[in-house]
């Protein structure tokens, strides 16, 4: 249920959930309190007084009884529990001066067009399971095991074709399947992948197993795997869990993954990571709702074209290698057991198809997800991930591109980078005349870190406060505590080491400013060449939509504010979340949006950037805050001026 909070003196009215933190919405609102602990509730600086409505803490709060007997709460401690009234106390300088206040102007990106780009789906998965019971044969009625079996199948089904089945295990276990289970047993069912294809069998169940039937949804993210589990009965989403890929420990990136697989049993070892990975978000989702692996029925995966060929133990050198060709773009049907996935031996795994040798699966899946090939509207599509993927156009037409970004956006090459768990910063906001931290941590723990979001927020605060330069480097003439010399050069302490979960100072580099320039800059250059290469610009964009693991919690006004996304009309925006793995899901729920997918990727026409020579010069001209061209970035450019 939604409450209504207004934050005094500045009259910032905002919109929260029912038990939303409160130092987290004042976040979200642009409301600056001193609170450096993340939300641990140890720092005490996030004190505010509730002047009306009502908060719940659970655990008691670190105040004097006099300052709660007159309103006063820790904000990180505060959970919403009714429409609010919360007054800000003033900050005074160290000469007793009152410090200015100023709302900073925020921006999450809205979920409210979700239902509009997804549209509905049916509960009409690509598998089904059914339960038949068998007259046993006779003398008069001896005809084999499997005839009487598809008998059976024909006899509530008239006008289908008459299944097939394609593993030989499947006849040596039917005899004693039918007899253990006296006649009763449920069949799976695979519909074939076009309408006109008969339906195979895939597995027979001795009994009725037919509530018991679960699919799940991958997405196999160069940074991160993904898995949903959903009851294919109902289309719900049971669990959801992530892992870390570990083939990360042979490459941040999806080149240096390749160059690896060249290497004595590179490619093995490559598989088999990916596969552990796998396996540990089964297990997790397998636990969470007390089911066995084995009662998976289908599994429905997206990832990049590189991950895809890694997973199939398919080599990817010549991906690497102009004119960069993978293996195959459609990937085969495969038996998850075969790769050494826990599940049951019947169980098929299906990958999305890809486009080129860098836009794969999972931009497909994303793009199928929010119909963008349905739509008249002429739409920018991003995932902005370690590889970053583009598509411009409509339902005539698109075009795609990719650009290796990196993975800053998911913690990769930042000093204290980490994904966005307990304890990563995921806001940060900044005192313009103290240059004091408000930090706040993902779970409102002790800091440990900063993801992605962190980090938007953290390089736009110093650039406006111009703790930092356009360049990304920081301003050596100020004097203060925070700001330092360190071992990889100048730096500003977010957090101190008393203050962190691990008991050492964290930072921000003007090496991870560097990265992160580099980042935003490849994203926002691959826009613009791929826009100019239609004849068009950002002005002919009717929407923008972001997909990607981190951009449910990405502030638009901050990623505008560095040049990650164009200054354009800001209700142009749309978020998607994870398009990918929301696609498998679609997928794995409706076999007819399944079906479309070969729409998707018929309408594409892939462009490599990285044979572009236009798509240096706009790379370069983006290496700065938010861009050379600041008339690409006019209200950047108006804060500016202001701050």
């Amino acid at each position: 249920m939604k409450k209504v909070i207004q934050f005094l003196p500045d009259n910032v009215t905002m919109e929260v959930e029912e038990g939303e933190n409160l130092l987290t919405a004042a976040a979200k609102a642009g409301i600056y309190i001193n609170a450096y602990c993340g939300g641990d509730g140890v720092c005490g600086k996030c004190k505010v007084k509730i002047e009306s409505g009502e908060v719940a803490s659970d655990k008691a709060m670190k105040l004097r009884a006099a300052d709660q007997e007159a309103g006063f709460r820790l904000a990180c401690q505060s959970r919403v529990v009714s429409d609010l009234v919360v007054r800000i106390p003033e900050m005074k300088s160290a000469d007793g001066k009152t410090l200015a206040r100023k709302p900073k102007t925020t921006r999450a990106i809205s979920a409210r067009s979700l239902d509009a780009l997804i549209g509905s789906w049916e509960v009409d998965p690509p598998v089904e399971k059914r339960f038949l019971k068998l007259d046993p044969p006779t003398m008069e009625d001896n005809v084999p095991d499997l005839q009487r079996l598809l008998r059976a199948i024909r006899k509530g089904c008239y006008d289908c074709a008459e299944p097939t089945y394609d593993h030989p295990q499947l006849l040596h276990e039917l005899p004693f399947t039918l007899r253990e289970s006296d006649w009763g047993v449920t069949v799976i069912l695979l519909r074939g992948k076009r309408a006109e294809e008969p339906d195979r069998i895939i597995a027979v169940e001795p009994g009725n197993t037919t509530d018991r039937l679960y699919g799940l949804a991958i997405d196999i993210g160069t940074t991160t795997v993904c898995g949903v589990l959903l009851d294919l009965n109902s289309g719900e989403v049971l669990a959801e869990a992530s892992a870390y890929n570990e083939q990360i420990s042979h490459g941040e990136d999806v080149i240096s993954r390749i160059i690896y697989s060249q290497r004595p049993g590179g490619l093995k070892t490559l598989q088999e990571r990916v596969v552990r990975t796998i396996n540990q978000v089964i297990e997790t989702v397998c636990r969470q709702v007390i089911i066995s692996p084995s009662d998976i029925s289908y599994i429905m995966a997206a990832g990049n074209t590189i991950m895809s060929h890694l997973l199939l133990a398919m080599n990817p050198k010549y991906i690497r290698e102009a004119p960069y060709v993978p293996t195959c773009s459609q990937f085969p049907l495969t038996r998850a057991a075969a790769l050494g996935v826990y599940a049951h031996p019947s169980v098929r795994l299906f990958l999305y198809p890809s486009v080129a040798s860098y836009v794969g699966g999972d931009i497909i899946s994303g793009v199928h997800a929010c119909r963008m090939y349905q739509s008249p509207e002429v739409t920018l599509f991003i995932d902005i991930g370690t590889n970053g993927e583009i598509v411009v156009g409509n339902q005539d037409w698109m075009v795609c591109a990719a650009c290796s970004a990196g993975p800053a956006f998911e913690g990769g090459g930042i000093k204290f980078g980490m994904r966005a768990s307990a304890g990563a910063i995921e806001n940060f906001h900044i005192h313009p005349e103290t240059l004091e931290p408000m930090i706040v941590t993902i779970e409102q723990v002790k800091p440990r870190g900063i993801c992605g979001s962190g980090l938007i927020s953290i390089v736009s605060e110093l650039l406006e406060a111009r703790v930092i330069d356009q360049q990304g480097k920081f301003d050596r003439r100020r004097s203060h505590a925070r700001l330092r010399e360190g071992e990889d050069g100048y730096e500003y302490v977010l957090v101190w080491a008393k203050d962190s979960m691990m008991g050492e100072d964290i930072v921000i580099t003007e090496v991870d400013l560097d990265n992160l320039i580099r980042a935003k800059g490849a994203m926002y250059a691959g826009y613009q060449t791929l826009l100019e290469s239609v004849g068009m610009s950002f002005a002919d964009l009717e929407r923008v939509i972001l997909a990607g693991n981190f951009g449910a919690y990405i502030d638009l006004e901050r990623a505008i504010s560095i040049g990650l996304l164009p200054d354009i009309d800001r209700e142009k925006f749309f978020y998607l979340g994870n398009g990918s793995l929301l696609g498998c899901q679609i997928s794995l729920t409706d076999h007819k949006r399944f079906r479309e997918r070969t729409a998707v990727s018929s309408l594409m026409t892939n462009m490599e950037l990285s044979e572009n020579s236009e798509f240096m010069s706009h790379y370069m001209a983006a290496l700065f805050l938010p861009h050379t061209d600041m008339s690409l970035f006019p209200t950047v450019q108006a804060k500016l001026r202001e701050a």
